[in-house]
C-alpha cells in the first residue's frame, strides 16, 4: 500500500489536489495505507490481561507476546501519542492493554475498555445494513440511486450512479467535507470551533457534495472516497426502511453482533467511560484542542459511530463468520476497487471494506477512521483467527512543510511497529509492513 509521503496523484482534480496538498483533509474514512484522515459499561477484563476464549474459536495461529504488545503500546505513547489502547485477539487468546494518558491536564489514565469516535469505521455497519436490504430485495446492488432518491441524485447522475457505486466510492461524487468546513482550505481551524454545536441535516450535506465538481466518472476507477456516497446511503436505508438509518443500523446491525457499547452518539458527548480526544490538525493547533465533546451531525452514518476494542473486534468477527450478512453478501462486500483516499494514497476497496495485504501474515479485512482529535483501525485476518483493534486520543500531529507534505514524526514507527506485533505476532519486522505508518483516516 501507498505510503503517507507520496504526493497527491493525477487521477485528483485540480481543486481537490490543491485541497489535500494545503492540508491532506484526512477526515473520517480509510485504511489508506493506515498513515495519514454511544449506556452502561459492563465487566471487562484488566488491562494486559490474557485468557482462553471457548476451545470453538481456536485454529492454527501465529501467536503473541503480551509483553512485546506492552512495549510497543508504550513506545506509541512515548513518541508523543497521549494514549492508545488495543484489543489483540489470537485464536484462543485475548490480550487488552493501554498507555498513557485520558487527560493530559489531569492525567487520567487512558483504559483498555474505553469508549471511542471510530469514525469511518462506521462505513462497515452502514454497508452491511445495505446488504441485509439488498438480500431481502428491496434495494438493487446495480439500481440507480435516482430509482430511490430522485430528489437527491436528479437527472442523468441519477440514472449512471448506482447503489453498488455509492458502496465502493465509485460514484464520482467528490467529499462534502471541504465545504462544510471551508476554513481548512485557508489552513484555519475556525470552522472546527465554530460547528461544534451545529445541527447539520444529512440533505444539506449532500447537496453540497452532489452540486460540487465531479471528481470522476460514475464507475470509473480507481475511485475517489467520499463521505458524501454514505450519507447518501443512510437516505436510502431510509426510504426503503421506513425508520431512521441510525435506528435500522442499531436494531440490525449492533445487536445481531451482539455489541454492548456501540451506537450512535444521542448528542455531542460521548455516554460511558472515553477519553479527551486531541486535534493537532497538522501543527495549526498547538497544543493540540479537545474536541471530544463535538455534534456529529457532521458525518452521520458515514463515520459517527462510538465502539470499543472489544466491540470492533465482534463485529468484525461475525462479519467475516457469516453472522450478520449472508455468504453471499459477504462476497460482494470483498469486491474491491481501487480508490483514491482523500489523502492521495491508493487502497483496495470494497463495500465498505478495506482490503490489506501484509507481507509478513497475509490478508486482512477492517476498515480505519477518524474523526477530529480521535483515530481508530480494526482489521481481521481472512481466515477469522487474528485480529487487532487500536485507538489513539491524537491525530493529524505530523506538521506539513511548504509543498503541503507530511513530515516524518517518530509516532509513525511506534505506530507501524505496534501494527505489524499486533497482525503478524512475535518477532514481526516492521519492514515487511506493506502499509504506512500511522492510523489515518478520513
Amino acid at each position: 500500500m501507498a505510503t503517507r509521503s507520496e504526493r497527491v496523484p493525477d487521477a485528483l482534480t485540480d481543486h481537490e489536489r490543491t485541497d489535500v496538498l494545503k492540508i491532506r483533509l484526512a477526515v473520517c474514512g480509510s485504511v489508506a495505507a493506515l498513515s495519514v484522515c454511544a449506556g452502561t459499561v459492563g465487566a471487562v477484563p484488566a488491562p494486559d490481561e490474557t485468557r482462553p476464549v471457548p476451545a470453538a474459536d481456536a485454529s492454527p495461529s501465529v501467536g503473541f507476546d503480551p509483553a512485546e504488545l506492552k512495549t510497543a503500546l508504550d513506545d506509541v505513547h512515548g513518541a508523543g501519542i497521549p494514549g492508545v489502547y488495543a484489543e489483540v485477539r489470537d485464536a484462543s487468546r485475548i490480550w487488552r492493554g493501554a498507555s498513557g494518558v485520558a487527560d493530559v491536564r489531569t492525567g487520567r489514565p487512558v483504559k483498555p475498555d474505553m469508549r471511542q469516535r471510530v469514525g469511518s469505521i462506521t462505513k462497515t455497519f452502514t454497508a452491511a445494513a445495505i446488504m441485509q436490504q439488498v438480500e431481502q430485495g428491496r434495494i438493487g446492488l446495480d439500481a440507480p440511486i435516482g430509482d430511490y432518491l430522485p430528489q437527491l441524485v436528479p437527472g442523468e447522475r441519477g440514472r449512471r450512479i448506482t447503489v453498488r457505486m455509492l458502496l465502493n466510492n465509485t460514484s464520482g461524487f467528490p467529499d462534502y467535507i471541504r465545504y462544510a468546513f471551508p476554513s481548512l482550505q485557508d489552513m484555519s481551524s475556525e470552522s472546527l470551533d465554530e460547528n461544534r454545536f451545529r445541527q447539520f441535516r444529512p440533505g444539506e450535506l449532500i447537496e453540497m457534495g452532489v452540486n460540487a465538481p465531479p471528481a470522476a466518472e460514475p464507475g470509473a476507477t480507481p475511485g475517489v472516497y467520499s463521505n458524501t456516497n454514505y450519507l447518501l446511503l443512510g437516505q436510502l436505508l431510509e426510504k426503503v426502511t421506513g425508520i431512521p438509518a441510525e435506528e435500522y443500523i442499531t436494531r440490525n446491525v449492533i445487536e445481531r453482533a451482539g455489541l454492548r457499547h456501540t451506537g450512535f452518539p444521542a448528542g455531542p458527548r460521548i455516554a460511558g467511560p472515553h477519553s479527551r480526544m486531541y486535534e493537532a490538525l497538522w501543527g495549526l493547533l498547538d497544543p493540540p484542542r479537545d474536541y471530544s465533546v463535538y455534534n456529529m451531525s457532521w458525518t452521520g452514518t458515514g463515520a459517527a459511530l462510538v465502539s470499543t476494542m472489544e466491540d470492533l473486534n465482534r463485529f468484525y468477527r461475525k462479519l467475516l463468520d457469516g453472522k450478520i450478512v449472508n455468504r453471499s453478501s459477504l462476497a460482494e462486500m470483498q469486491r474491491t476497487v481501487p480508490v483514491i483516499a482523500l489523502d492521495g494514497t491508493t487502497i483496495q476497496y470494497g463495500l465498505g471494506l478495506h482490503k490489506v495485504e501484509n507481507g509478513g501474515c497475509g490478508t486482512f479485512w477492517g476498515h480505519d477512521g477518524t474523526v477530529w482529535g480521535a483515530g481508530t483501525v480494526s482489521l481481521t485476518s481472512a481466515d477469522g483467527t487474528r485480529q487487532m483493534s487500536v485507538a489513539v486520543n491524537l491525530q493529524r500531529w505530523n506538521e506539513m512543510d511548504s509543498s503541503g507534505m507530511a513530515q516524518h514524526h517518530p509516532i509513525d514507527d511506534a505506530l507501524k511497529t505496534l501494527y505489524q506485533q499486533a497482525m503478524c505476532g512475535s518477532g514481526a519486522q516492521t519492514e515487511n509492513t506493506p502499509y504506512g505508518p500511522a492510523i489515518t483516516s478520513r
